[in-house]
């Protein structure tokens, strides 16, 4: 009988793993019985001390050397995240396409050959209402995701705008991002790469949708579509006229930090103004 020592040893352990440790110890307790005190190595010939410390590393070697490898699909700098299996086609949908027309995957087609109308361009470079500007906890000023498609959606109508996917996505520790492509009525518009934060890979797709309105509001800059935002002096007057700063309290860990609000309304779940 033996004894294991587990500091500094994850509590739980694969009952594999204990079999193995087992196994290399009785090795060695075999092998200093008999007065073997060196093993040679495989593929050198140089002798090696056989220590129960060696007997394990020799067994664990050997089981990852036969353990397949997993591969780093390219576009990803997490080796634990296969973008393929994060989001694996259906075989109802896998039955390849034709393009018709232009392909919008790498084209520029039309981009600055014409101004739009003007009274798309009335609407697209409109004052935005200051009630619907909002504010991070940090004090980032923005225009919520659907307030972009509902201006474009006026512009150019519903089916006269879209983003196209410029490339597959790429997968960080915790983000993912992705190129998409604005195109307005047959017109390439703008490219930008939209970011999101996840937590766990069940989340990808959600995610994913984050990544793609991220992108959708980076490429409307270019159309001038709430350029105030992107006003330093305008953030400076929106946020003395319409937000402060309060201490907030996290009510269920009790700790507490300076948040940013508007004035006409309240913290967000779990803070609570102080």
């Amino acid at each position: 009988m033996f004894a294991l020592r587990t500091t500094g040893v994850p509590q739980i352990l694969k009952r594999s793993t204990l079999l193995a440790t087992a196994r290399a110890y009785t090795t060695y307790q075999s092998g200093t019985s008999t007065g073997t005190s060196t093993s040679t190595s495989a593929g050198t010939g140089e002798g090696v001390k056989y220590t129960p410390r060696t007997a394990v590393r020799s067994t664990y070697q050997a089981r990852s050397a036969s353990a397949p490898r997993a591969e780093v699909a390219r576009g990803s700098i997490n080796p634990k995240i296969n973008p393929e299996d994060a989001f694996p086609e259906a075989e109802a949908f896998n039955q390849g396409t034709t393009e018709i027309g232009e392909s919008w995957s790498n084209s520029f087609e039309g981009i600055s050959s014409k101004p739009f109308p003007p009274e798309v361009a009335d609407i697209l470079l409109a004052d935005i209402d200051l009630k619907d500007i909002q504010i991070k906890p940090d004090g980032i000023v923005y225009l919520p995701e659907i307030k972009y498609r509902r201006i474009l959606n006026r512009a150019f109508g519903p089916g006269g705008w879209g983003l196209v996917p410029r490339g597959s996505h790429s997968l960080s520790d915790k983000t993912i991002s992705r190129e998409w492509a604005l195109v307005c009525l047959g017109q390439f518009v703008s490219q930008a790469r939209g970011e999101q934060d996840f937590f766990d890979p069940t989340g990808l797709p959600t995610a994913s949708e984050g990544c793609k309105s991220n992108a959708l509001m980076r490429c409307c800059k270019d159309l001038g579509i709430a350029s105030e935002l992107w006003d330093p002096q305008f953030v400076s007057k929106f946020k003395r006229e319409h937000c402060i700063e309060v201490w907030a309290t996290n009510v269920e860990r009790g700790n507490k930090k300076k948040l940013w609000k508007r004035k006409d309304l309240p913290l967000m779940y779990p803070w609570q103004a102080s």
